[in-house]
């Protein structure tokens, strides 16, 4: 049985992932973790055999991360390195959900990644990971006669823009393309811009209402346009994808591993 850890158990995704664990085969819910002023906070979590347990959220990482084998976390990025680098000492496996890390915050992930297996990344979705190989792809196939243009779309309450989803679209459109990202993104446009450059991506934000998320990638030629587009119509796939990432990672050798590796898409 793995059992988990979950950083940032208050938040929506915490809560459904804690929510979902017990549909997933040899899995188990063992700690909560958040905020300080958030401890003592009691979840509900359906057991296998349909019995209702309460976890009670910690704000002591290191007694909360103790008590399980993986560590899953959305949370934010300072504290999410902190929660990995506590997992990196108590060598535990960790699955990283945290969006908007900063690139030197992801290097830190890779050094932790030197000594316990980690799984990062900014969608855990099987369609989404789906369809970020199909965007190197078409744009690989289509080339920079087709202009690339994504659209994200999330609810107004998201912190982060564009989405980490967003990111890695236009970093898989640029790998296809030969193109450098972010040197080569542009993010919105406004005022006179002149003639758009071939050598372009460009990405675009939405926020409003409760838009769980919603990601469409452009292929722009002329006289036709292709659109790879994803809906997510609830968190339940994310939070599935995050518990099917827990299970690999927890038998996974050291490494920085992301949802291609998990799912056999690389």
């Amino acid at each position: 049985m793995i059992t988990i850890c979950m950083a940032g158990a208050c938040g929506r995704m915490g809560r459904r992932i804690l929510e979902l664990t017990s549909g997933i085969e040899n899995m188990a819910a063992g700690s909560a973790l958040d905020l300080p002023a958030l401890a003592g906070t009691e979840i509900a979590v359906t057991l296998s055999n349909g019995k209702e347990e309460r976890l009670v959220v910690g704000a002591d990482s290191r007694a909360e991360i103790g008590k399980a084998q993986v560590l899953i976390d959305f949370t934010a990025p300072a504290a999410c390195l902190e929660h990995v680098a506590v997992a990196e000492a108590m060598k535990k496996p960790a699955v990283v959900g945290t969006t908007g890390l900063s690139a030197e915050q992801v290097e830190a992930l890779k050094r932790f990644a030197q000594n316990i297996p980690v799984v990062y990344a900014p969608n855990m979705s099987v369609g989404v990971n789906l369809l970020f190989k199909l965007t190197e792809e078409v744009a690989r196939r289509l080339g920079l006669a087709y202009n690339v243009e994504i659209v994200e779309a999330h609810h107004n309450l998201k912190k982060d823009s564009p989405s980490g989803t967003a990111v890695r679209l236009a970093e898989q459109a640029a790998r296809g393309l030969g193109l450098s990202y972010p040197e080569e993104a542009v993010f919105g446009r406004e005022g006179i811009i002149g003639a758009r450059p071939e050598r372009q991506i460009g990405v675009h934000a939405i926020r409003g209402g409760d838009i769980v998320g919603e990601h469409t990638v452009s292929f722009i030629g002329c006289g036709e346009r292709i659109e790879l587009t994803h809906k997510a119509h609830n968190r339940d796939n994310f939070a599935r994808g995050a518990l099917i990432a827990a299970k690999f990672v927890a038998t996974a050798a050291p490494g920085l591993y992301d949802m291609q590796a998990v799912l056999g898409l690389d």
